[in-house]
């Protein structure tokens, strides 16, 4: 049979609710604020058909231009041959969800700032920047209460 090409063509996976997530929307959803310039990602939710983005949409992250009683106008970059396209999509809140990528971000620069802030009041320099995970320093094994073992497998064996 010739496969369709609709606009929902292929999403059995992508747009199913998740494990005991399903029945009606949580009222909660509703009462998330979203304000211009916040980054969200989009996810869309199949309880609510009205206002959901097309399935290329599906998983990306943008940013807030409008924000409407209902939905929310979100820009995206889309990659179309060798150039990024910024697209604006129109997208209600239940299928939108504020993004976590700046999270850790965010939570550096109050750590840094306080760490500056305590090092200037104590007058001395403090080194700001991310270091890389050192390889573990060398060490000896000693074998006087650690006796070597030989390891050998274990047959295979049926149970019938």
């Amino acid at each position: 049979m010739p496969h369709s090409y609709g606009y929902r063509a292929r999403t059995r996976d992508m747009f199913k609710r998740g494990f005991k997530e399903h029945g009606p929307i949580k009222l909660s959803t509703y009462l998330v604020n979203f304000r211009v310039g916040d980054i969200v990602d989009i996810k869309a939710n199949a309880a609510q058909q009205k206002g959901m983005p097309h399935k290329f949409y599906h998983g990306r992250t943008g940013i807030v231009y409008n924000v409407t009683p209902r939905a929310v106008g979100i820009i995206i970059n889309k990659v179309v041959g060798n150039r990024y396209i910024e697209k604006r999509v129109n997208i209600r809140v239940e299928h939108i969800r504020h993004s976590k990528c700046r999270q850790e971000f965010l939570e550096r620069v109050k750590r840094n700032h306080d760490a500056h802030a305590e090092a200037k009041a104590k007058g001395e320099r403090v080194n700001l920047k991310r270091q890389p995970v050192l390889p573990r320093a060398a060490h000896t094994v000693s074998i006087t209460d650690n006796a070597p073992q030989t390891m050998t497998p274990v047959p295979y064996e049926t149970t019938i």
